[in-house]
């Protein structure tokens, strides 16, 4: 071509770096291991330790998976990767939650297996080659570490702990037909291709990965189960609490109406029947007791059910996007505008039905769903916004 400059073959043009060799890139390993994060800095070296003793002769890298700990977890994380390039970090800004993190992870994989283990080091890593060995052999889909198979324990539950697991696996199985022993786990591997197909249905809330998963796939996986001992806990605390409950009733209610129900908006709704319950509290104390007025006494109530749904709802419903600080005065103002427009729009369209069909029941009841309906997708994009 005229003027162009012919090279000769393996030349670099001037100021650029030779391509080097195909045999110099490293390919992607067959096992990414997705360890989701919080406060759980002491537990890194520990845990990169362990993995590579369990693992000799796979090839294998380590994923952290970090909300942004203020103990300074990702920091140790990439401080060990910086001379270990098995060892990556994803550092979450704004985005809370095990099963986001635990996806993100996972979607950042090219290997051919992922798998998913805590940062506490209670899962017991030596059963990850046995789980690369059960997908290897090329008739499973998933392998999940089972504490309730014979050979498994989960004695260092807590008496309280163990007790909510086994009633959450029972009610598991009765309502929604899984058959797995342990569908609670949190320590399971899988075929990068099937988290890849299943992604866009998998919700990111909530501590349940797996039980999503499975799910989600209604039957189409290939399960299989190995037991192992849960250990108790080195360093650090747990991260469990009461709003995991909340979250399980809200997953499985949005599976067992095939996600018509989204998970957020069934713990939006759980979270509005708690208001409900807020609301005559207040509204009996302020008629029975203070001696109010019905109206003086029916404002304060609805202002301070009004706070209670936005409380409950930043705790639990968008705890990913936990709104503090500033951001939760002003998002208390806005939940305020949009639920007095909700209440405004839940009036007009229960007085339309009353007069369509004169049924106040369903009058009433077809102004609450719209009440609710218009609070959720507003307040979703003008209070808790993604940022």
């Amino acid at each position: 071509m005229t003027g162009g400059v012919r090279l000769r073959a393996g030349e670099a043009p001037a100021g650029r770096p030779a391509i080097r060799a195909a045999a110099e890139f490293r390919a992607a390993p067959e096992l990414t291991i997705v360890v989701p994060t919080l406060n759980e800095r002491d537990n890194v070296p520990d845990l990169v330790e362990r993995i590579g003793a369990a693992l000799p002769g796979i090839d294998w890298e380590l994923m952290f998976v970090d909300d942004d700990s203020p103990d300074g977890t990702a920091a140790t994380a990439k401080a060990m990767g910086g001379s270990d390039a098995r060892i990556r970090c994803i550092r979450r800004i704004g985005r809370r939650g095990l099963a986001g993190a635990c996806l993100e992870g996972m979607l950042a994989s090219q290997a051919r297996y992922v798998a998913v283990i805590d940062g506490d080091l209670q899962h017991d890593e030596a059963l990850l080659a046995p789980m690369v060995a059960a997908l290897r052999s090329g008739d499973t889909d998933v392998v999940v570490g089972s504490r309730y198979q014979a050979g498994g324990s989960a004695d260092a539950l807590t008496q309280s702990r163990l007790r909510t697991s086994r009633w959450a696996t029972a009610i598991t199985g009765s309502l929604l037909g899984t058959e797995l022993s342990d569908p609670m786990s949190g320590y399971f591997m899988a075929r990068r291709e099937v988290i890849e197909d299943l992604a866009p249905q998998l919700s990111t809330q909530g501590f349940k990965i797996l039980l999503d998963i499975v799910l989600t796939a209604r039957g189409r996986l290939r399960v299989a189960e190995l037991p192992y001992r849960f250990r108790p806990r080195l360093h650090g605390t747990s991260k469990l609490d009461s709003r995991v409950l909340l979250e399980f009733v809200g997953l499985l209610l949005a599976k067992a109406t095939n996600d018509l129900l989204g998970i957020r908006f069934v713990l939006f709704a759980l979270m509005g029947l708690i208001g409900l319950g807020a609301h005559f509290l207040v509204l009996a104390a302020s008629f029975e007791w203070l001696g109010l007025s019905f109206a003086a006494a029916q404002t304060s109530a609805t202002l301070a059910a009004i706070a209670a749904n936005f409380v409950l709802n930043n705790l639990v419903t968008y705890r990913d996007r936990r709104l503090t600080g500033r951001r939760f005065a002003t998002g208390l103002l806005r939940f305020y505008v949009v639920s007095l427009i909700g209440a405004v729009s839940n009036i007009g369209v229960g007085n339309w039905l009353f007069a369509s069909n004169g049924a106040w029941w369903l009058a009433g009841l077809g102004g609450a769903i719209m009440g609710v309906v218009w609070n959720y997708v507003v307040t979703s994009v003008f209070v808790w916004r993604s940022r």
